[in-house]
């Protein structure tokens, strides 16, 4: 990349509705340019001239169905970029409404980054597998063999996550707790087990997720987590 590239994609990112656009899009799905439209409190028209800019950046791709139009981050390499990018964002003033308290505490206790475990309950999550073992965290993560163990008792095809494009295990800074939490191929397997397994839930906040009552009984006996 040249530093002209860079600043374009910076320049793609300086606008406070595509910026918006691209946080709303963390959670990793499809989403119309009227619904995001809504989200970021602009005109349809304006929204479509923001997410062609974005598309054509590739930061965005988008998906058609029958008449619709769909749009999403273009992989999870797009949302580690843009979360990490978010926690270098100076800390802003807390919410003084009450619906905005409300969500920016749920996005803190538990979210989803794309398709990975963010927020406090990743953070503990990835803290714990280090603690224990499960992860190498000297100059980034790593899976060691008892991580690899533990993953295959769970059902996790670990071998076919090593076979697979994307990354196999990586860090991405978290933007609210400013620490590193799992990401990768690893990170998403993790987070799709805890819904699969009904530990983790949706909120009805966007991308926020609780652990249910099963799911704080399994990470206490898995990971000592309290």
């Amino acid at each position: 990349m040249t530093a002209p590239d860079l600043a374009r994609l910076a320049t793609l990112l300086a606008d406070g509705t595509r910026a918006s656009i691209c946080m709303f899009l963390l959670d990793g799905r499809a989403w119309t340019a009227g619904e995001l439209a809504r989200t970021a409190g602009v005109a349809p028209s304006t929204a479509t001239e923001h997410l062609n800019h974005l598309i054509a950046g590739g930061l965005l791709v988008e998906r058609r169905q029958g008449r619709h139009r769909y749009v999403q981050l273009a992989g999870p390499h797009t949302a580690e970029l843009i979360e990490s990018m978010a926690s270098y964002a100076p800390a802003q003033p807390r919410p003084t409404t009450l619906r905005g308290v409300t969500v920016a505490n749920a996005l803190a206790q538990g979210r989803t980054c794309y398709d990975h475990l963010a927020g406090r309950l990743g953070v503990q999550v990835t803290a714990a597998m280090v603690d224990r073992g499960l992860l190498g965290g000297e100059g980034g993560f790593t899976l060691t063999d008892a991580g690899d163990q533990w993953l295959t008792g769970l059902g996790i095809d670990v071998a076919g996550l090593r076979r697979a494009k994307r990354p196999f295990v990586r860090e991405c800074l978290d933007w609210t707790e400013r620490v590193s939490h799992l990401a990768g191929g690893v990170g998403a397997a993790v987070c799709q087990h805890f819904f699969d397994a009904g530990w983790i839930t949706r909120t009805g906040t966007h991308r926020a997720v609780r652990l249910t009552d099963p799911g704080r009984h399994a990470v206490r006996d898995h990971l000592g987590i309290t």
